[in-house]
Order: structure tokens, then C-alpha cells, then sequence
């Protein structure tokens, strides 16, 4: 029997634009493959927030995947913290 190898569930999400901009993240591979869209939970002014990113590119780099995810702000929580004196 043998014993699978676990570095090759993970692969690297990278955020270039939105709330998540120069962020990256370690995720699991879901049968073999990485997530075409993410959703995020995060906090902003104190209010969780879910934000949507989606695939644009993978690539190998020394050995191990990296995704990067671009915003989808149309189906995104608002992200601009509002001025309650505008």
C-alpha cells in the first residue's frame, strides 16, 4: 500500500486586486484541482464581509501550483467603509 503524497493538496491563492490586494493564502485541493471561484470572510470596520474572487491564471511555480484570483465585486459584501458624516 502506499501512502499518498501531502504536499500536493495545497496550492497558493493569490488576491491582486479588491479588499484582498497582495494577500495570499494556503488552500487545499479539492480532487486534485484548485477553486475556479473563492468566497472570503473577513472583517471590515469591525463587520464580517464576504468577498468573491475568481481564477484568472494558474501556474507551477518550483514545484507547486500558485492561483491568482481577481475581485468579483458585483456579487461582493461592500467593502468602503461609509463616512456616517457624508
Amino acid at each position: 500500500m502506499t501512502t499518498p503524497n501531502h504536499t500536493d493538496v495545497f496550492f497558493t491563492a493569490e488576491f491582486i486586486d479588491g479588499p484582498l490586494a497582495g494577500d495570499s493564502e494556503e488552500r487545499v485541493l479539492v480532487h486534485g484541482t484548485h477553486d475556479e471561484k473563492l468566497s472570503v470572510v473577513a472583517l471590515v470596520d469591525g463587520l464580517e464581509s464576504i468577498f468573491r474572487y475568481n481564477a484568472v491564471e494558474a501556474r507551477d511555480i518550483a514545484g507547486k501550483l500558485h492561483v491568482t484570483y481577481s475581485f468579483n465585486e458585483a456579487s461582493s459584501d461592500p467593502f468602503e467603509s461609509e463616512d456616517e458624516n457624508e
